[in-house]
């Protein structure tokens, strides 16, 4: 259930909404309270935070120099757009709220003096750069994709990801683990919602743009039951099993177009350390 707030290496302006549990060989780096129960089978053929970071300072030089090529030379390498955009970034695990203490003291958001996005470093774009920023951004990831079927490859895992989704939450081991959480927060006084993503994403919790909560007393109590009724019934275990099995018998069954897709992550790899070997990088 991360909701990520992330900088897409090619882009010029800051995502609003990452993907619910986003998936892929793009995944932008996740900020939260705990980590989750461990790796999954499909995690090999996404990206990692350190390949978000790598393709971010490649797709920057990329950026700059065709920036140059337009007429300007001192473009920065972390530029601010000429307007702040508005930020939204919900950070979690997968599976919700897992660390006990954090849920007590922030409920379902994050200390707010914490940067969840990072900021640009460099100065403001001027108009005439903010005009032809878009271009080069495009020719960045053209060079960074370069050998890679976008359309094919590129994306399979994470189409895979989103059936694969609706085969977990179908599951009927994780509907009963789910019926037992429930269960369990409202016998403790709180809301019986369906699933500990249902309690996590609450309209009650008055989300701000940049996605953090208010912190109510309300929204901290409801947060710490969530994560003692997980603790108390296993529930993110048995999840976390569910999603590796039916991870593991997709990527059997589909075991070719996979190869493939981690051919095209790999190519990618290979791309980002050309542009950061170059002479002067």
């Amino acid at each position: 259930m991360a909701i990520r707030g992330w900088r897409r290496p090619g882009a010029a302006v800051v995502a609003v909404l990452a993907a619910v549990c986003a998936s892929g060989p793009e995944r932008p780096q996740a900020t939260g309270t705990a980590s989750g129960p461990g790796p999954l089978p499909a995690d090999r053929y996404s990206s990692t935070t350190q390949d978000y970071q790598r393709a971010k300072r490649a797709s920057a030089l990329l950026v700059r120099q065709c920036m140059a090529k337009r007429g300007h030379p001192d473009f920065p390498l972390d530029p601010r757009d000429p307007t702040d955009p508005i930020v939204a970034a919900m950070v979690s695990t997968d599976y919700g709220a897992l660390d006990l203490a954090a849920a007590r003291r922030w409920g379902y958001g994050w200390d707010p003096e914490k940067s969840v996005v990072s900021e640009p470093k460099g100065r403001r774009m001027t108009g005439a750069e903010y005009v032809d920023v878009p271009a080069c951004n495009a020719e960045a990831d053209r060079q960074l994709m370069r050998g890679i079927d976008v359309q094919k490859d590129w994306i399979y895992a994470g189409q895979r990801a989103t059936e694969v989704d609706k085969a977990v939450k179908g599951d009927p081991r994780l509907r009963a683990a789910f019926e037992v959480w429930s269960r369990c927060m409202a016998e403790r006084g709180f809301i019986g919602y369906p699933d500990p993503i249902a309690a996590y994403s609450d309209d009650a919790w008055q989300r701000d743009s940049d996605g953090n909560t208010l912190h109510t007393r309300r929204e901290r109590a409801t947060a710490a039951a969530d994560v003692t009724c997980k603790r108390r019934h296993h529930t993110t275990e048995l999840w976390h099993e569910v999603r590796a099995q039916n991870q593991a018998a997709d990527i059997s069954q589909h075991r070719d177009r996979y190869a493939a897709g981690l051919r095209a992550l790999r190519a990618y790899r290979a791309n980002i350390a050309a542009v950061l070997r170059r002479p002067g990088q």
